[in-house]
């Protein structure tokens, strides 16, 4: 996970897309460019937060369920283990610091999800 300046142009190292196996994510806000990638392709000059994994809900999911992330997010808050979400259009995404991983799943195992290794 890393950011550039506000009005940052999509870096060379993003611009050939990802592989069949990396998600990325760019998101343009007013005040930075946000980049969620693998430590491979962060971009030059950027100001990184290493060490994060990302879990994947099983999708696609419908646009209309509501409650998705709440049923992640809810018990991983009560756990203290802090996280970063994103979405696209299929399904969503949570970033975990890795030193809490195994916490994460134990938690989210817990809390009656299933998790499967990529």
């Amino acid at each position: 996970m890393c950011r550039l300046p506000a009005g940052s142009a999509l870096p060379a190292s993003l611009s050939s897309g990802p592989d069949d196996k990396s998600v990325i994510s760019v998101t343009w806000a007013p005040d930075e460019l946000s980049v969620i990638c693998p430590a491979d392709r962060v971009p030059d000059g950027a100001t990184v937060e290493a060490s994060w994994r990302c879990l994947r809900v099983v999708g696609p999911l419908d646009l209309a369920l509501t409650g998705v992330l709440a049923s992640l997010i809810g018990p991983l808050a009560d756990a203290r283990v802090n996280i970063v979400a994103f979405s696209t259009y299929d399904t969503d995404y949570l970033l975990i610091p890795q030193v809490r991983l195994t916490e994460a799943v134990d938690t989210l195992t817990a809390a009656g999800h299933r998790l499967a290794s990529a």
